[in-house]
């Protein structure tokens, strides 16, 4: 194969089933879909970026988002991709890490008000953001210039073949990880594509007879490697902009659709919405990510009622749709996270976190991946790259697993990461949003299972003058995405700690002990 058999454009074939997306409603064939990259690449070019540009992208999935993916590839520039629900503390982290010059935003979206939010970043924080690019507007209240993104409506001329190198960065996702902000993971063409070619040979997608719902944001890995699977597979993709039960039901209802990827909290809500005994008889595959108490019984419902959920594995580092569970696994193996890799050249194995050596088939331990989906690197990181991947090229997930027959099972995260909303944040993130507040000396913050769901509750040592809880709270949401709030805030005088040979270490199961401790009593 030629280098150009890995790149995003060779994804999008001609031979393949038509309309390519359907937005809203709104059928998108791929010969549309190719004029919109060329558009956006000719727009990106009167914006001046050029290789090794970095936009971010803080759009919700719309086929704005993905021409301008497409075209930054042919540009040799590199997406950073905004999730829609961060807020600004998030926002001007990624916009400075990333070094992002040039930021493409909504004007508005349902509740959320994008210009309020980046009212409250300074110039100061993110020095190399020059100008934002508005979706559906001429412009919005913001400090720095604004233009109108109308690649779709005006000509500008064409910008000449300058198809970037697909082994340099084209797509970067955030990931929390044990870190105190999110770090950026850096992706390039090759990953990207080689993936989605694998992802569409693993589950045999026939673009005729084949659909995917798109409801999982392209922000993330879980919705961009589904949505780029099915692109290279030549079938079509019917799009949520965001995702709500309603939508998804009628679309699944109506659209003969037969794939489907999302959390299980998504396919829950849409089995709640109709009594019917078989609902959706062309579901072939549900791809889900238990992130909820009671995902089991969840999956015993749903095989009931003839929709297929069938576990998976994946993260930002190695993409998601890294592996599924197969059709002719038995219902309990084929519910568990994990499952057999898409790709024929990927490499899974266990390392015991004890011995440090190599851990047997069925020994828990910590998962290694090699894989061509593996990411470069985090971006502008490269000690956290070192500290990732071993010498060897395997990746340390920091997930706990083992392996079984040929595939492996996921059972558990590593560290002290926490689940909140379907994404993974760090402690450290929230803890120094509430250590900037007034009235906060320090603060630690742990995951507990409120009411089947999990939520972040956070201990704070005051100040001389004590915070408020309603204060915090309020500032909170301000600063982070509504996930990410703690659902109690409460004042102590000093955390459980205990000695070690590394030094004093704060007890967090003692602290998630004294959550449950105090709900009760409430």
């Amino acid at each position: 194969m030629s280098a150009n058999d890995f790149s995003l454009q060779s994804l999008i074939r001609t031979e393949a089933a038509d309309p390519a997306f359907v937005f809203d409603g709104t059928p998108v064939s791929r010969a549309e879909f190719s004029t919109k990259v060329d558009q956006a690449a000719a727009w990106l070019a009167a914006q001046g970026i050029g290789k090794g540009d970095i936009v971010a992208v803080w759009l919700v999935n719309r086929v704005e988002w993905i021409a301008l993916l497409f075209a930054a590839a042919r540009r040799g520039a590199i997406v950073a991709a905004v999730n829609t629900r961060y807020r600004s503390a998030e926002v001007a982290h990624l916009l400075k890490v990333s070094g992002a010059k040039l930021m493409v935003v909504e004007a508005a979206f349902r509740s959320i008000d994008f210009a309020a939010i980046l009212a409250d970043i300074s110039k100061a924080e993110v020095p190399a953001l020059q100008e934002l690019a508005v979706v559906g507007a001429d412009a919005i209240p913001a400090q720095w210039p604004c233009v109108r993104f109308d690649a779709f409506e005006r000509a500008y001329p064409l910008a000449p073949p300058a198809q970037g190198d697909i082994d340099l960065p084209v797509l970067l996702y955030t990931t929390s990880g044990t870190t105190k902000g999110p770090k950026l993971v850096a992706h390039s063409q090759r990953t990207l594509a080689s993936h989605a070619v694998s992802v569409a040979s693993a589950l045999k997608l026939d673009p005729q007879r084949h659909s995917l719902l798109a409801m999982l944001p392209f922000c993330g890995t879980f919705g961009m490697t589904s949505l780029l699977g099915f692109i290279a597979a030549g079938a079509t993709i019917h799009v949520l902009d965001a995702f709500e039960a309603t939508p998804a039901h009628k679309i699944l209802s109506e659209h003969r659709i037969t794939h489907s990827f999302g959390s299980d909290e998504m396919f829950r809500r849409i089995l709640a919405l109709t009594d019917a005994p078989r609902p959706f008889p062309h579901l072939e595959i549900c791809g889900f990510a238990a992130f909820q108490p009671g995902w089991r019984e969840l999956a015993a419902e749903a095989e009931a009622r003839g929709l297929p959920l069938f576990g998976l594995y994946g993260s930002s580092e190695v993409q998601a749709l890294f592996s599924i569970a197969r059709a002719g696994d038995a219902f309990a193996d084929r519910i568990e996270g994990g499952g057999w890799p898409m790709s024929p050249d990927a490499k899974v194995r266990v390392r015991d976190t004890e011995t440090g050596e190599l851990a047997a088939e069925g020994v828990s331990g910590e998962i290694e991946i090699s894989a061509p989906s593996r990411f470069l690197g985090y971006f502008n990181n490269p000690e956290a790259t070192r500290e990732a991947i071993h010498a060897d090229g395997f990746f340390r997930t920091g997930d706990i697993g083992r392996l079984r027959g040929g595939a492996f099972v996921y059972e558990t995260r590593a560290g002290d990461a926490m689940r909140l909303g379907g994404f993974l944040v760090a402690p450290g993130e929230i803890e120094d949003e509430l250590k900037s507040c007034a009235g906060v000396a320090d603060a630690q913050v742990v995951a507990v299972d409120l009411k089947g769901q999990a939520r972040c509750v956070a201990f704070v040592i005051p100040t001389e003058v004590p915070p408020q809880q309603e204060t915090l709270v309020a500032r909170l949401r301000e600063r982070l995405a509504g996930y990410k709030v703690p659902a109690r805030i409460y004042v102590i005088d000093a955390f459980p700690v205990t000695d070690s040979a590394n030094g004093v270490k704060i007890q967090r199961a003692k602290l998630r002990a004294m959550v449950m401790e105090r709900i009760a009593a409430e």
